[in-house]
C-alpha cells in the first residue's frame, strides 16, 4: 500500500540516529541499528572494511575510535528508500553482552550518529511514507501483544487491512464532499442535487459503514489494551474466592473473617483471546476505621474506570444496600456495565447457571448469574456472560488491532455524520453540511496520519521502545 511521505524537519532529515534493537540483557546476539544519510560512513569507520550492497551480509570486526577490536559479527546494509524507514540503514549483529553491545553502540555515536528516541526508527518510517500511522502504531502492538490473537491482529492491521477500511471510507466522504460542493457552487443547474434523496442516501450508507468499521476497532481496542474487570460487594461475599477460581491461581488470601482484603489486588487472564485484568476490592460497607474507608474509597476509584462491573452478593445472605447502591450508580455514571453475580451456591438450594451462547446477545435471559467459587458450578457460565457484557465477538480474520484514539476518532466521525443527517433533514443547508463532512473527513485523517499534529505524532512514537 503506498503512503505518501510526510513533512520532515530539517533536523530530522539531517540527523542519523543509532540505538539498540534487541533486548536489554544477555543474550546470545545483540543487534545494534543506524539510520540516516552518515549510515554509510559510520559503517566503514567502525567496521574499517568496505559498506556491504544493498541487503548483503558480511562478517566483519567492529573497532572503538582508538582502532582497538571490540567484538565480531555481522554487517547488513539496506540502501535508502529501499529500508524500513527509507533512508540508509545498517545493523552491526553482534554478541549479546550488555557491556559489549553498549561499547558498539558507543562506537557509532562517536562516528557520528546520535542516540535514538524512542520511537524515532518507527516515526521516520512514518514520515518517509513507508508506513502510515496505524501500521506504525501496529509494529508496537505486535511487540506489545499479550495474547496470540493480539498478536494476530496488529499482524494485519501492520498489513494495512485498518488503514484500507479507513481509506475507502475516507475517499467516500471526500466523493460526497465534491459532490455537495459543486451543488453549491452551481445553483443554477435544473437538477437539485441536494434535493433528489441521493445525498440522505449516501449519507446513511456512510454512517452505517462507519459504524461497522467502529465496531471491528472496538475489537481491535479490546485485543491491543485489554479490558478491566472490578468485583465489589458486602465483606465475605467471595470476591478474593472468586479472583482465585477465575486466575486459577491462588492471588488472593481467603479466609472467614469479613475484611480481609482491604486494598486492591489483581490478576491477569485471558478471555476469548482478549487480556482481561480482573480487580478485587475491599469489601463495601460502612465503617468508621480509617483503613477500611480508604479501600473503600479506593474500590470506587476503580469501579469508575472500570468496562466492567461484577456485583458479587451472597447467596445466603438477603440483598445488601447501602453503600453497594452507591457502587452501582459511581458504575452507572462512568457508563460501565454491571453483571450481578450470586456466590455461595454451595450453601443453598439454587441450581448454577447454565452457560449460555456467547456470540448471541438474546441468549442472555437471567440478569443474575448463580455461581459457586468454592466449587467452580457456574464459573463457565459467568465466562460466557463476561463474554457476552464486554461486548466479545469472535476473533475472525476481520479483526485488527486498534487504539482508543481510533475508536475516539471513528466514534466522533460518526457523530458528525448524524449530526450532518439531522441538520439536513431539518433545513437542508448545503454549506453546513460541507462543513460537518470536512470535519469528519478530518477526523477520519488523523487515524492514519493524513492530518497529524505534531503533538500527536510525539505521544504516539514517545511509548515505543528505544529501538523502534
Amino acid at each position: 500500500m503506498e503512503v505518501p511521505p510526510q513533512k520532515a524537519s530539517a533536523a530530522l532529515d539531517a540527523d542519523t540516529i543509532a540505538a539498540v534493537a534487541t533486548p536489554h540483557g544477555r543474550g546470545g546476539i545483540g543487534i545494534i541499528r543506524v539510520s540516516g544519510s552518515s549510515a554509510d560512513r559510520i559503517c566503514r569507520t567502525v567496521t574499517h572494511t568496505e559498506t556491504p550492497a544493498h541487503r548483503e551480509v558480511r562478517t566483519a570486526t567492529f573497532h572503538d575510535m582508538e582502532g582497538h577490536p571490540i567484538d565480531a559479527g555481522l554487517v547488513v546494509f539496506f540502501e535508502g528508500p529501499r529500508s524500513f524507514t527509507g533512508e540508509d540503514v545498517l545493523e552491526l549483529h553482534g554478541h549479546g553482552g550488555a557491556v559489549v553491545i553498549d561499547m558498539v553502540l558507543a562506537a557509532t555515536l562517536s562516528a557520528g550518529a546520535r542516540q535514538a528516541r524512542p520511537g524515532e526508527f518507527s516515526e521516520r518510517a512514518f514520515l518517509n511514507g513507508k508506513l502510515d500511522l496505524t501500521q506504525a502504531e501496529a509494529v508496537a502492538d505486535l511487540i506489545d501483544g499479550a495474547t496470540q490473537a493480539a498478536v494476530r491482529s496488529a499482524m494485519r492491521s501492520l498489513r494495512g487491512e485498518f488503514s484500507e477500511r479507513i481509506d475507502v471510507l475516507a475517499e467516500s466522504l471526500r466523493e460526497l464532499r465534491a459532490y455537495v460542493e459543486a451543488a453549491i457552487d452551481f445553483p443554477e443547474d435544473e437538477v437539485d442535487f441536494l434535493g433528489d434523496g441521493t445525498v440522505l442516501r449516501r449519507l446513511n450508507e456512510l454512517q452505517q459503514q462507519l459504524c461497522d468499521v467502529a465496531d471491528a476497532a472496538r475489537q481491535g481496542t479490546m485485543l491491543t489494551e485489554g479490558v478491566t474487570v472490578v468485583l465489589a460487594g458486602a465483606p465475605n461475599v467471595g470476591k478474593s474466592s472468586l479472583l482465585n477460581r477465575l486466575a486459577g491461581e491462588e492471588r488472593a488470601i481467603v479466609t472467614a473473617v469479613p475484611g480481609t482484603t482491604r486494598d486492591v489486588l489483581n490478576a491477569d487472564l485471558e478471555l476469548d483471546g482478549i487480556p482481561v485484568r480482573l480487580i478485587d476490592t475491599a469489601g463495601l460497607h460502612a465503617s468508621n476505621d480509617p483503613v477500611e474507608q480508604e479501600g473503600i474509597r479506593r474500590a470506587e476509584a476503580e469501579i469508575a474506570k472500570s468496562d466492567l462491573l461484577l456485583m458479587i452478593a451472597d447467596a445466603t445472605q438477603p440483598g445488601s444496600a447501602g453503600l453497594i447502591g452507591v457502587a452501582e450508580a459511581v458504575a452507572g455514571d462512568e457508563g460501565t456495565r454491571i453483571l450481578h453475580v450470586r456466590n455461595k451456591i454451595d450453601l443453598t438450594s439454587e441450581p448454577a447457571s447454565e452457560p449460555t451462547d456467547p456470540t448471541d446477545p438474546t441468549d442472555a435471559t437471567e440478569e443474575v448469574v448463580r455461581i459457586s467459587a468454592l466449587t467452580g458450578a457456574g464459573i463457565p457460565a459467568l465466562r460466557a456472560r463476561l463474554t457476552q457484557a464486554l461486548g466479545l465477538k469472535s476473533q475472525d480474520e476481520g479483526v485488527f488491532s486498534a487504539r482508543r484514539r481510533h475508536l475516539d476518532a471513528l466514534t466522533a466521525a460518526a457523530g458528525e455524520l448524524k449530526e450532518a443527517i439531522d441538520a439536513f433533514e431539518r433545513v437542508g443547508a448545503g454549506e453546513l453540511l460541507a462543513e460537518d463532512l470536512r470535519r469528519a473527513h478530518d477526523l477520519l485523517g488523523e487515524i492514519t496520519g493524513r492530518v497529524s499534529p505534531d503533538e500527536l505524532l510525539g505521544d504516539i512514537f514517545g511509548r515505543f521502545c528505544i529501538g523502534k
